[in-house]
């Protein structure tokens, strides 16, 4: 198993497979240049994108955060204003810090490269990293995949080139590996891999999800840690509503002057808060409900995310909103919040998270925005149902109904950004997880479909689903708004 505190990183906006997880590849590429003794005899350095990242990159900023990563930046301290003025900067001077102390020349348009017509077998977000020395000889080569949520795992510069649109060759896909391959770190007392196993293991136990998940974390690192951690990741995401709820910003980057519409909300909802000692607008019922608040949280994370803020994904950047949006509606809407329900809340989410990340897939790139959108609103769903005081049961029934009503949902972001329809698509979310929980909670936890039957379908579905659904902005809405 590996930490469900991986599923909730520290990051920088807008995209955790094209801007999260680029930047730690390259990273870890000038990182490991340095470690082997390389980084002195390094003239030039060149950065090729494929497949999605490559379709989407511009949009998604995968370039900015490539060039960043190999300056040595990490998304969780990376000064934000700083990535989106990166490129700029490389074409005033031609330069760049390797790692942060070597000074190479640097060519911006030609060394991050955009490959439009060929993607790797093994996932659609793949990069190759390139070093040369003065004379033009390669010095390293390194194949990277960004595989969905920040996280990244390492190729070979051979791996299978195919066409952009083609379909991987049976056995050649990550997805096509034993599930197994997923896992890492050490052993657990409670390792699970299934959601019935999972059920089965409170039952036997008597333990709830978040004791089971908790048990497991405590046995890598010491309570007081993981603890520490995950009030920390709850501590950014509120930031970043903050941010989002107050910033002077009018509208997104990226070209489509998409309006930042946060600040004029809160503004709205907050001057009407009190509306009993008033007249009452035709509207004003919209306005005074919990879901019009949940809304709010979830717009001011995402736009945040599209601004290139800092933000946690969870379990993604593109639905990043989702998460800290039903845990503010837990913060304050239900008298009984604590600290003590965060960490309950995030550890029962952590828990439903790894088994879509381990059974199925988080990037959009693979299965669509199904994968990112409907893994959110069930690891939601689960989170909040258990700090409402809802039985294992019905915590796996919340989360069932959270990932069962998102199947099929496509990625299709408009011009590439995290924009259009990813913002709306996050509070639509929010307000689902909600609704799942009020579901599951008036019943009695027993329901036909099973968690992990609807996980398998959601990969079933996303192998099904043709490429250009996928995020590489070739169908759906990003054809047809830039056609109108």
């Amino acid at each position: 198993m590996f930490s469900i505190l991986d599923m909730f990183k520290i990051g920088v906006g807008p995209s955790s497979s094209h801007t999260v997880g680029p930047m730690c590849a390259a990273h870890a590429f000038a990182e490991s240049l340095k470690d082997s003794g390389l980084l002195g005899r390094v003239a030039r350095v060149r950065s090729t994108l494929y497949g999605s990242l490559a379709l989407t990159g511009m949009g998604h900023g995968t370039d900015r955060a490539t060039v960043a990563g190999l300056e040595g930046n990490l998304p969780a301290t990376v000064d934000t204003h700083h990535v989106l003025t990166i490129k700029q900067e490389c074409e005033r001077t031609g330069k760049l810090m390797l790692d942060g102390t070597h000074e190479i020349d640097f060519d911006y348009e030609h060394d991050v490269a955009f490959e439009l017509w060929q993607r790797m077998a093994a996932h659609p977000n793949g990069m190759r990293f390139q070093a040369f020395d003065a004379a033009g000889n390669l010095v390293d080569e390194q194949v990277w995949y960004s595989i969905g949520g920040g996280f990244i795992r390492k190729g070979h510069p051979d791996d299978l080139m195919i066409g952009i649109h083609d379909r991987p060759p049976e056995g050649t896909a990550f997805a096509d590996e034993d599930e197994s391959a997923t896992d890492f770190g050490p052993q657990v007392p409670y390792d699970f891999t299934s959601g019935d196993e999972l059920l089965e293991i409170c039952k036997r136990e008597h333990m709830p999800i978040a004791d089971v998940v908790w048990a497991n974390e405590i046995a890598m690192r010491p309570a007081e840690q993981v603890r520490a951690d995950l009030l920390r990741v709850w501590q950014v995401m509120r930031e970043c509503v903050t941010n989002g709820c107050t910033s002077e910003m009018k509208t997104l980057p990226g070209g489509l002057d998409v309006p930042r519409r946060a600040p004029k909300m809160y503004s709205r909802l907050a001057s009407n808060s009190d509306l009993l000692n008033r007249r009452r607008r035709v509207d004003a019922v919209l306005e005074s409900s919990d879901a019009a608040w949940v809304d709010l949280f979830a717009l001011a994370v995402s736009e945040e995310n599209a601004g290139g803020g800092r933000i946690v994904t969870a379990p993604t950047n593109g639905s990043a909103g989702i998460i800290p949006a039903v845990l503010e509606y837990y913060w304050h809407f239900v008298d009984s919040a604590d600290e003590d329900g965060i960490v309950t809340f995030l550890l029962t989410a952590g828990a439903i998270g790894y088994l879509f990340k381990r059974n199925a897939s988080i990037s959009g790139a693979e299965v669509g925005c199904q994968g990112e959108v409907g893994s959110a609103c069930s690891m939601a769903a689960a989170g909040l149902c258990a700090v409402m005081g809802g039985t294992v049961a019905q915590v796996e029934n919340a989360a069932e109904i959270g990932i069962e009503h998102n199947l099929g949902l496509t990625c299709d972001p408009v011009s590439g950004l995290v924009q259009i329809p990813c913002i709306e698509r996050n509070a639509m979310a929010a307000n689902t997880a909600i609704n799942a929980v009020r579901m599951a909670m008036l019943g009695d936890g027993s329901h036909i479909v099973t968690l992990d039957q609807a996980i398998k379908t959601m990969k079933d579905t996303g192998e099904d689903m043709m490429a250009k659904y996928k995020e590489t902005s070739q169908g759906g809405l990003a054809v047809n708004v830039v056609e109108c």
